[in-house]
């Protein structure tokens, strides 16, 4: 272009002046182009990274949430990742302390008798991305790294009779929009992150950043991709799945047909970088200011390091003879000491319920019903009281919160529901619980018969304390958080609704709706209540509120904004010998009255609210599958949550270890730096939250 531009038009014909001309102004906006380009990349690249810089840790997190104004928790803390590009670049602009280079962990395996750094995932995009505009130091840890790392990815393809080249990309998996998912998968040898051999996913990327470091394999590898179907209209697809829970039936492979741009992005540039002797590397070098700190890249690898012994991975629970796993928890003690908990969810409305009947309702971060966590007693959430009529005894569709000791009672958690099984005196009763995943409902189905030889009246009462806020704005003032909910009867639709009257102009109202729905059997009688005191009773507690005394036939029917709201609702039906009846017991929440209103005669309907189990049921299954886990997987997650809802006393240390720690709680997370603590294991460890 700078020929073109300087051409003497005195020495070209007459009739091409006019030609020359035009091809001088085209070349000199193509020139103020480039500078332009230049000078934006230049100002781009000038960013500030404090705000994801951790002065104590000296790590950058993973990243900042905008929706929650927050940074993660999780934080970039091994040498063998991605982050060591923009460390480097950081330390050379003198953005952060060049200590953050060496406080990444170092943490060292062992292949083929090489010392390998190990990296989180045991991808190829760790090990290789930076390679694509830094240079790389023969004999340095970081290049003996890259190069090991290559050498045991095609180790693995080879174990497994497959092409080679693991590395984050798509999957053979799609959402409800048909849009593939995405997943960081890695090999074993290299990773940290358990079940990396679960799954078998190929990138062909992967292979084309590994032309870096060994060109002559990794060129037969993309060959053999080729072969296998990995070659689209753009370039090469972005990736074959192995893993036969994905690959349809009758079929080996599965192709995922998309194209990725930052991945044919590096696919580019891993070929300039051989085919062009390296340039963006030998930019790299150009730039005065990385120039300073390009001794950080030379790194021996360590003499005197032990290489970090990887554990063994667990068997999963389908994988110790049992058989296939059902995904069935069942417990028969419902006092037992501490309780196991069922988490339902459709993403937005949450219902978390323990083995003895306790538990919570919330949508997103909003409080329906009221909870405080309680392992002695364990009676918050919402329940349902049974009485028999002649004999006036009371009990509970779960264990809590009568606390009575049925003939036989069975708490069963799955997937998609938890149900409650219990037989009192004559009467069989089967809660089940599920949360829809179209609307923000729960429904609860009580099923009940009556095994005696005559009929029986039963009265079933519903109860739920109601918050509709935040559980921390209801903690800090119970009393006069109270103070803000009313109630209102809907006698005909057999249903109460309650709204919290909003304290600020831009406050939205939150609605909840609780309706009783029966079937199978005529409703004698109907009642309602929303005043905790008059159901409770002066003194009494929900063991045996007063709302159950035998002679308190009809709840008062208050509403309005009372100063402790509930919803409870009371029925009474006859059951013939042998007779069942079920009685749906629905709770929602929404935006307005209107839309309450909308699901309370929506889930009145039978068949509407049979279609809530099936979907539920769909859902999970979907979920499962999109998760990319199994339901031993789902049931161990299940077990953890309750030591996160629970304070559990045996995952505390030892009280010698407690009681000899003199530091708060931020001083705990407090690590030494590499030049007060030079021995190897305070920058061989993933320090995370």
């Amino acid at each position: 272009m700078r020929q073109i531009a300087g051409l003497n038009p005195a020495d070209w014909a007459a009739d091409h002046h006019l030609q020359i001309e035009r091809v001088r102004s085209i070349a000199g906006e193509r020139l103020e182009t480039l500078e332009r380009l230049a000078l934006l990349a230049t100002k781009l690249a000038q960013m500030d990274f404090s705000l994801l810089y951790d002065t104590q840790r000296d790590l950058f997190v993973i990243g900042y949430n905008a929706e929650e104004r927050r940074l993660d928790s999780g934080y970039y803390d091994l040498l063998a990742s991605e982050v060591r590009l923009t460390s480097f670049v950081a330390i050379a602009q003198g953005q952060i302390p060049q200590r953050a280079w060496f406080t990444m962990g170092r943490l060292l395996g062992e292949n083929a008798g090489v010392p390998t750094l190990l990296s989180w995932s045991g991808s190829m995009f760790e090990y290789l991305m930076p390679m694509l505009v830094m240079p790389n130091y023969d004999g340095s840890l970081l290049d003996q790294t890259c190069r090991a790392a290559v050498a045991v990815q095609i180790e693995h393809g080879n174990r497994l009779g497959i092409p080679w080249g693991v590395s984050e990309s798509g999957y053979y998996t799609v959402d409800a929009h048909f849009n593939y998912q995405y997943r960081a998968f890695g090999v074993q040898a290299l990773g940290l992150k358990r079940g990396l051999s679960d799954d078998i996913v190929i990138a062909p990327y992967a292979s084309a950043l590994a032309l870096m470091v060994d060109a002559e394999a990794a060129c037969k590898n993309l060959q053999r991709l080729a072969q296998q179907g990995s070659s689209g209209r753009f370039g090469m697809y972005e990736a074959l799945d192995y893993t036969e829970a994905r690959v349809p039936r009758g079929q080996t492979i599965a192709v995922v047909r998309s194209f990725m741009a930052h991945h044919q992005g590096m696919s580019l540039l891993a070929l300039t970088s051989r085919l062009l002797d390296q340039p963006m590397q030998r930019r790299f070098e150009a730039d005065p200011a990385l120039q300073s700190a390009l001794l950080l890249l030379q790194e021996r690898v360590p003499k005197s390091a032990a290489p970090y012994l990887q554990t063994a991975q667990s068997p999963v629970l389908g994988d110790m003879g049992q058989g296939q796993d059902t995904g069935l928890r069942v417990f028969a003690d419902p006092g037992r000491k501490r309780p196991a908990v069922q988490l339902l969810s459709n993403g937005r409305y949450h219902v978390m319920l323990t083995s003895g009947g306790g538990g919570y309702s919330r949508r997103n971060d909003m409080a329906v019903t009221r909870w405080q966590e309680d392992i002695s007693q364990d009676n918050w959430g919402m329940f349902c009281y049974l009485r028999d009529v002649q004999t006036n005894t009371v009990w509970s569709a779960a264990h809590q919160p009568t606390l009575h000791q049925p003939e036989s009672h069975e708490a069963i958690f799955s997937d998609s529901r938890a149900e409650f099984r219990a037989r009192n005196l004559d009467f069989d009763t089967h809660l089940e619980i599920v949360v829809s995943p179209e609307d923000d409902i729960e429904l609860r189905r009580l099923h009940v018969t009556n095994r005696a030889s005559s009929a029986k009246t039963l009265e079933i009462t519903t109860y739920a304390e109601v918050v509709l806020t935040s559980p921390a704005n209801d903690a800090m003032h119970p009393a006069f958080s109270k103070l803000f909910v009313q109630s209102e009867l809907l006698p005909e639709l057999q249903a109460i609704v309650c709204s919290r009257r909003p304290r600020a102009c831009d406050e939205p109202t939150p609605w909840m709706c609780h309706l009783l729905a029966a079937h199978g059997a005529d409703i004698d009688a109907i009642s309602y209540e929303t005043d905790r005191a008059r159901f409770i009773g002066r003194g009494r507690s929900l063991v045996s509120p007063a709302a159950l005394d035998d002679d308190c036939q009809r709840l008062s029917g208050s509403a309005g904004a009372v100063l402790d709201p509930v919803v409870a609702i009371r029925c009474r039906i006859t059951l013939q010998p042998g007779q069942q009846a079920t009685i749906d017991l629905v709770t929602g929440v929404a935006d307005s009255r209107d839309d309450c209103v909308y699901l309370i005669n929506k889930y009145r309907d039978r068949h509407l609210a049979d279609r809530v189990f099936d979907l539920s049921w769909t859902h999970s299954q979907v979920l499962l599958r999109q998760l990319n886990i199994s339901l031993s997987d789902a049931r161990l997650f299940e077990q953890m949550a309750s030591s996160l809802l629970y304070a559990n006393a045996s995952m505390r240390a030892d009280n010698a270890v407690l009681i000899a720690n003199r530091r708060n709680q931020q001083g705990l997370w407090v690590r030494p730096s590499p030049a007060t603590c030079p021995s190897l294991c305070c920058r061989s460890k993933a320090w995370t939250t």
